[in-house]
């Protein structure tokens, strides 16, 4: 750009002063010629500077998902491809043989049932149990009364003491008759009423134990968090995967990323997020993604304080002043483009003041971004 600015003030010159000769061409002009693009480009470059900030350090990040199996066992099928071949959020990455978590869940099906069944059978021993207790408390009346009748006949000696003694012994087997009664139905009460969300103990632990089953079967078919990339695909057909946190069996890319440019720190006093911002990137010579300010990240690691025991470093070399980050909103024209991670480019961000001027860092970038397409190397 400054280059077309000095060659269109050339052909003024040459018209003014060769061509035209409307001013004389001596030493005075000429020393003036010269000054002025010097002094007029200084200001401008350092004014666009503060006015349109450019960087030269454009980067791309994306996370990286790494892909583990909750569950053990031979992989059966692996639909998806390493590549430029984006896997929507859902789609199956792999599938792990769901047969013995099938069975497993029968299994527990069928203990359900059983279970339930149990709880039937409880309620009918219970109902057995209150029964036996009544009819052992009504012997026991029957009882006393006869061991009353028995006393006040000995008493009066029409009785004998032998049917005395029968009647209180029947007594005391029918009272500990009782206690066993009580004991039994108070042990089944016990079973009915140790419940887990509205279930007996052995039905809550049977439904857990499926519901854990039910869970490994759904993670034998591995499917995408998001919409992503595949990478480090290892998985083949036939592999035996486990629930091994530090064993990865494939990577996924996110599609978006986020697109931040490092500034200077005293390039961006100006900058405020909802800034107009383009950016170019080497992997997409002559394309320019438009985009905006999303914020400006006012932290990077020279000033960050562990907490420790030592005193800060402020030596005499002290380190030079670091940059700051920008990250950028792509918009939404621009969004199908294929941004790479790891891609690098150059930016500027037009601020509010002196819009005038954003003319010229727009055609600077632009002309960098058609700069890309040259491949300087000798092979």
């Amino acid at each position: 750009m400054e280059i077309l600015l000095l060659g269109i003030y050339a052909a003024f010159v040459w018209l003014i002063f060769i061509k035209f000769k409307w001013l004389p061409w001596n030493t005075t002009s000429q020393v003036t010629v010269a000054i002025i693009p010097i002094v007029a480009l200084t200001i401008l470059i350092l004014t666009l500077n503060v006015v349109a900030p450019s960087s030269a350090d454009v980067r791309v990040f994306k996370y990286t998902i790494p892909i583990v199996s909750q569950v053990r066992g031979r992989v059966i099928e692996v639909p998806v491809e390493e590549g430029n071949r984006l896997v929507k959020k859902g789609d199956v990455l792999f599938r792990v043989d769901p047969t013995p978590y099938q069975l497993t869940v029968n299994s527990l099906m069928a203990q359900l049932v059983g279970a339930k069944g149990g709880n039937e059978q409880l309620k009918e021993q219970l109902r057995s149990a209150a029964g036996n207790s009544a009819a052992i408390r009504s012997r026991i009346n029957l009882t006393q009364k006869r061991v009353q009748q028995n006393r006040e006949l000995a008493a009066t000696g029409a009785g004998n003491r032998f049917d005395l003694e029968q009647a209180e012994t029947d007594l005391r087997d029918l009272e500990a008759q009782l206690s066993t009664a009580i004991a039994n139905e108070a042990q089944i009460r016990a079973q009915l009423t140790a419940t887990v969300g509205g279930d007996i103990a052995s039905v809550a632990k049977i439904k857990a134990d499926l519901a854990n089953a039910e869970w490994e079967l759904e993670q034998t078919t591995v499917r995408s968090p998001c919409d992503c990339y595949v990478i480090n695909l290892a998985l083949r057909p036939g592999a035996f995967v486990a629930a091994m946190p530090f064993n990865p069996v494939m990577t996924l890319v996110e599609a978006d990323g986020q697109v931040v440019a490092l500034f200077n720190q005293n390039e961006l006093h100006q900058v405020a997020p909802g800034n107009f911002a383009e950016f170019t990137l080497m992997t997409n010579p002559g394309r320019i993604v438009r985009a905006k300010v999303d914020s400006v990240i006012w932290a990077q690691g020279m000033g960050q304080m562990q907490q420790s025991g030592t005193l800060p470093m402020t030596g005499v070399l002290a380190a030079p002043p670091n940059r700051f980050a920008v990250k950028f909103d792509i918009e939404e024209a621009d969004r199908e483009l294929l941004i790479a991670a790891g891609a690098a480019g150059h930016a500027a961000i037009y601020t509010e003041s002196a819009k005038a001027i954003h003319i010229l860092r727009m055609v600077i970038l632009r002309v960098g971004a058609y700069m890309d397409y040259l491949i300087l190397k000798m092979h």
